[in-house]
């Protein structure tokens, strides 16, 4: 295996997506010479087949619910139908804009870009195209694919992942949608607003299960208004193929049938015979082990993203790459707190969340310690203006700091990073009381929340 020249790279990049090109663009900033390796396209699944992609499904969608809806507001239009194709030019060309913008940032910040799939021969090598990349360090970044269940094939046809859902060139007439996660309930309502009947098979008690159970509750009465159906609480057992479609069977015997399956029971990471373990490398399950600086157990290779068992967000990729190359850099970056990132899901309405739920609360400070207070987005007027309802939970440490904000409505995702600066902060309500919100914007449900927290509500009952 030839080296390429006689470079030892400061840090040799596996993978090139959001937690691989982040750790690439800031240690190259700090002046680290660095190789980034990707089998695909720079960007990886958030850009090409996740993050992007289905947020532009979904205002598509978006688009598509307000030209239905459109007389509500006094505008006559009229709603004639999907055109997938035009959907995808649309979709296709904002992940292309931010493709070639991505480019030009790995290439002006002097990163040696190399188009493969890599394999690590050794604790500080990296081979791709018959090419022995040296690093002092080594990045794993390798992501994750959407994950099956054993006896349940994907088909990309009858029975498909969410990668095969971004491309489909149709609207199935009826779809039913294993797993009520994140995934599941985008695409639930994407296919929704195209027209599709929907239906959401979900193990466990609730439509997103990690979330707090208010939000879990006010999605599941949303989406029964929306017409969306779905099962909760009882597992999947088996999935047949029919003359035209397919059929579920769940463990109670409950039996559900539709044109297409849509697994999206969660991501796993890909780390298989890519010469992790043979390096040394700690792994549970497929995942990377690291510690809380990203860390693996062998000195010279640390771990990101997907691929280690954090959240698997890319805005949370972003921040452990950048914090991966400050340490390499010898800065001192602080650690994530995982608990203060924010967390959206883009489904109609979004739910919106950033630090712990009421049931953590009361589990790490104790039950009488905990207080929460629920405003109601029917006492804001630029949620009344967009029709859209929902509402704002805080849970607070009595007498303390604001530990948990969750949010559920129209754009509530938009609000969450000053949910997320009164977490991180560790704000009290009567500081956050002090804020003056504009008005009228849907910032203000957050003010008043906290007002009526602070005891002197202004827009809400005591």
């Amino acid at each position: 295996m030839a080296n390429d020249a006689s470079t030892v790279f400061d840090l040799v990049i596996l993978g090139g997506g959001s937690g691989g090109y982040a750790a690439a663009l800031r240690a190259a900033q700090l002046g680290l010479d660095v190789a980034l390796i990707e089998k695909d396209k720079v960007g990886g699944t958030c850009l090409h087949r996740g993050c992007i992609p289905t947020k532009a499904l979904l205002h598509a969608g978006e688009v598509a619910d307000q030209s239905r809806e459109s007389a509500e507001f006094g505008v006559k239009t009229s709603f004639e139908g999907i055109d997938m194709a035009g959907v995808h030019k649309y979709k296709d060309g904002v992940i292309s804009g931010l493709y070639k913008g991505l480019q030009g940032l790995v290439a002006s910040r002097k990163v040696t870009y190399v188009e493969g799939t890599g394999y690590l021969s050794s604790p500080t090598s990296v081979d791709v195209n018959g090419q022995r990349y040296e690093g002092r360090h080594i990045l794993l970044a390798t992501g994750s694919v959407p994950k099956s269940l054993p006896g349940l094939t994907i088909d990309h046809e009858r029975i498909i992942s969410s990668d095969d859902a971004l491309v489909m060139d149709r609207v199935p007439k009826s779809a039913i949608i294993l797993g009520g996660g994140v995934i599941g309930v985008e695409f639930a309502s994407v296919w929704k607003s195209f027209g599709a009947d929907v239906t959401v098979v979900e193990g466990l008690k609730h439509l997103v299960p990690v979330e707090d159970e208010n939000s879990s509750k006010l999605l599941e009465r949303a989406f029964r208004k929306r017409g969306i159906k779905f099962n909760l609480g009882t597992f999947f057992d088996k999935a047949e193929y029919t003359a035209d479609g397919v059929k579920v069977t769940l463990a109670d015997g409950k039996e559900f049938e539709a044109e297409v399956l849509l697994v999206a029971i969660g991501r796993g990471p890909v780390s298989e015979g890519l010469g992790y373990e043979e390096a040394g490398v700690a792994m549970d399950r497929g995942f990377v082990l690291a510690d809380e600086y990203c860390r693996t157990n062998v000195p010279t290779i640390s771990a990101v993203g997907d691929l280690i068992p954090t959240l698997q967000l890319a805005h949370v990729g972003f921040a452990e790459g950048i914090l991966v190359a400050e340490r390499l850099a010898g800065l001192n970056p602080v650690p994530v707190d995982y608990a203060g990132v924010p967390r959206v899901t883009y489904c109609n309405p979004e739910v919106a969340s950033v630090g712990l739920t009421e049931e953590q609360a009361k589990e790490r400070y104790g039950a009488d310690k905990v207080v929460t207070l629920k405003y109601n987005l029917a006492g804001n007027g630029k949620s009344k203006i967009l029709k859209t309802t929902g509402e704002v939970k805080l849970v607070q440490v009595r007498d303390g700091a604001v530990v948990g904000v969750h949010m559920v409505g129209d754009r509530m995702g938009e609000q969450v990073g000053e949910a997320q600066l009164i977490y991180n902060w560790e704000a009290l309500p009567a500081e956050v009381a002090q804020l003056i919100h504009a008005h009228p914007t849907q910032t203000e449900a957050l003010g008043e929340a906290h007002l009526a927290l602070a005891g002197k509500p202004l827009h809400s009952h005591d």
